[in-house]
């Protein structure tokens, strides 16, 4: 393959992945109107579909164009994309996430508990991990595994502590002794 096709691809991944950051990376605090939010993910899917694109970077493809849908919030298209991905890449920390987003927002909490159990053997230590695996678990009404969960990522990462009082998937345990002690709430 020449330089400059290998340039070219480059060039296009490098824009998908801006489109998408553009996206994402403040989403939680400043999000898009969505005809905006949506031109962009258009966009990014334009990029990744302009070319073929070699064995060694399909997973990453895969998992870019899953983003893009799951940023236009049609969980549906991107689940199969996302799959195909962790498939591709089934180290990718990432994929399993965007995995376990997508299926917690479809409602299917036990394959979005089994995404993260995939990316936590992948690597134990992210507490983004441990603390998604607590929300997940608790949206189930699962005291014990929350808590658990919920421990292991404060355990890695105290600042996760910051988080719980505005994260309304620990409503349905909020009230249980075990996640109230965890959280310092009584003594």
């Amino acid at each position: 393959m020449s330089k400059s096709k290998r340039q070219f691809r480059q060039q296009l991944l490098n824009e998908a992945e801006g489109y998408l950051d553009l996206i994402l990376v403040f989403a939680d605090r400043w999000s898009l109107a969505t005809a905006l939010r949506d031109r962009l993910a258009y966009r990014a899917l334009d990029c990744l579909n302009r070319i073929d694109w070699p064995e060694d970077q399909q997973g990453e493809v895969f998992y870019l164009k899953g983003q893009a849908y799951r940023a236009m919030e049609r969980y549906s298209q991107a689940v199969p994309l996302l799959q195909t991905a962790a498939q591709l890449e089934s180290f990718s920390v990432p994929v399993w996430l965007a995995l376990g987003w997508c299926y917690k927002r479809m409602n299917q909490l036990d394959l979005a508990i089994e995404s993260l159990e995939e990316a936590s053997e992948v690597d134990s230590e992210q507490a983004i991990i441990q603390y998604n695996l607590a929300c997940y678990w608790s949206l189930t009404g699962n005291v014990d595994q929350a808590v658990f969960y919920l421990s292991r990522a404060f355990d890695i990462d105290t600042n996760f502590r910051n988080l719980v009082s505005g994260e309304s998937d620990f409503d349905p345990i909020r009230s249980e002794a075990e996640f109230r002690v965890l959280n310092g709430l009584i003594a």
